[in-house]
């Protein structure tokens, strides 16, 4: 162990062992996986390579329509992860390969605007649009107490930027980041893996040569990553390594310990589409390939995050090139967005740039809301970037043929052609908004749209 986790009161975990089956044939399983969790800390991963099927893996299995024993043995090869901290109880799901695609919506706080009951309004309308995870990003206010109550009213898996509460506890004593001490950082995080924390966003793969590199290259956007910026900066003044990257051991026994999944951050990932796939991108996922395979070693679930600004000639290709350097482990990816001149709009091509992404290969899309690039975003924002990322999933499942997507759409043709609205809304991605779009001729049976010129009562004959 390294200086930091060396120092770390091991506490027994008292909560997150759920024994949902009543099966017997897993009976003798669920047991042995409880008694090696009261012997030491088992994660996911571990359960998987041994041969052992979970709780939740039971749970994830029979929601995405796969047999349980191909789920554990994608587990086992670090190709799905099921982000769950064994100190929360919730609904459990999973990311990775032959997994619906799953999406991610960011709230929190800023300087400007700190208020929690904001932040749970937003929480709500993420999940009620159908977000599948929720990312604490707060930097303004008390960070604490923010995380906390999100932590209580979050019922789907919980991820954070534990750097950014570093970070922003300096700025409120006017301090910058170059200030940041590793030891409190690295405790930082294991305070929030045992408060409960789901998974973790650390850009672990931001070294000094890759920040030399960076500096000389010629982007056009240069660092738009928070995360990345802070830490590169770090390093030019400290002339130091990221402590993220030199105590990665510290972080995956924390990790381990918590069942906390890592994100590996992309610190350098293109802000501009005339940035994508460039040198300091590339290095970086190089060095997160690397990263992810220690971290399978240590039985640590871990998932890989991908570019932002890509033009649309080039996503198949990052999508194809993470899964080759990572060893198909999960990819989180924020849009991609493949064009930068639609502010305003960006949860539009961020969905477009999503969907060709999502049948490309990745397994995980952060939503990208209206005002992206504009301000901190509202509740609406919240609501509309949900619905354009589960719009761009669900469009990647039916190229992925993942069970299901084709066949929902195949109802809602049959539901249309038979005039069924209550099946047409409950069909739908976004039903709420549906049914308040929805106006209804009722002489003709019809929307307004049509009338008594509605095609499908003339092409059966039923126009009078």
């Amino acid at each position: 162990m390294g200086f930091f986790v060396s120092k770390i009161k091991e506490s027994r975990p008292t909560e997150g062992v759920k024994i949902g089956s009543t099966e017997v044939r897993h009976n003798i399983v669920i047991s042995l996986y409880v008694l090696t969790l009261e012997k030491k800390y088992m994660t996911q991963l571990k359960a998987a390579k041994d041969g052992i099927i979970t709780p939740e893996m039971e749970k994830v299995a029979k929601d995405e329509l796969i047999d349980v024993q191909e789920l554990r043995e994608l587990i086992a090869k670090g190709q799905v992860v099921i982000p769950k901290n064994i100190n929360r109880t919730f609904d459990v799901r999973a990311i990775g390969k032959k997994m619906k695609t799953k999406v991610n919506a960011n709230i929190g706080t800023s300087g400007d605007c700190a208020f929690i009951d904001v932040e749970l309004k937003k929480l709500d309308a993420a999940v009620r649009a159908g977000a599948d995870s929720i990312m604490d990003l707060s930097t303004g206010g008390d960070l604490n107490e923010v995380r906390r109550q999100l932590e209580a009213n979050c019922p789907v898996m919980l991820g954070t930027v534990p750097i950014y509460a570093v970070a922003a506890e300096l700025a409120m004593k006017d301090l910058t980041t170059d200030n940041i001490d590793e030891e409190v950082l690295l405790r930082n995080i294991e305070k929030q893996c045992r408060e409960g924390v789901d998974y973790i966003t650390v850009n672990c793969g931001i070294t000094k040569e890759s920040v030399a590199r960076m500096d000389n290259s010629d982007r056009t956007c240069g660092i738009v990553s928070r995360g990345g910026s802070i830490l590169a900066n770090w390093i030019r003044k400290n002339g130091k390594e990221n402590p993220l990257f030199e105590y990665y051991d510290d972080l995956l026994d924390l990790a381990f310990k918590y069942d906390v999944t890592l994100s590996l951050g992309d610190g350098f990932r293109p802000g501009a589409i005339s940035d994508a796939t460039d040198r300091p991108q590339i290095d970086e996922l190089i060095i997160l390939g690397e990263l992810a395979k220690r971290a399978h070693a240590k039985n640590v679930q871990v998932m890989i995050e991908g570019p932002g600004h890509v033009p649309l000639n080039q996503i198949t290709t990052n999508m194809k090139l993470q899964k080759r350097l990572c060893n198909d482990a999960p990819f989180y990816i924020l849009g991609p967005i493949p064009t930068d001149i639609a502010p305003g709009y960006d949860h539009i091509t961020s969905a477009i740039g999503g969907a060709i992404a999502g049948a490309a290969g990745a397994d995980f899309l952060c939503y990208v809301t209206p005002a992206e690039h504009l301000c901190l975003p509202d509740e609406s924002d919240v609501y509309e970037g949900v619905i354009a990322t589960r719009i761009a999933g669900h469009i990647a499942d039916i190229e992925k043929g993942i069970p299901g997507a084709w066949e929902r759409n195949v109802q809602m043709g049959i539901a249309r052609k038979e005039l069924n609205w209550e099946k047409q809304f409950e069909l739908s991605i976004d039903p709420e908004t549906a049914r308040k779009k929805f106006q209804h001729n009722k002489e003709f049976d019809s929307c307004t749209m049509c009338g008594k010129l509605c095609a499908v009562k003339i092409d059966e004959g039923k126009n009078k």
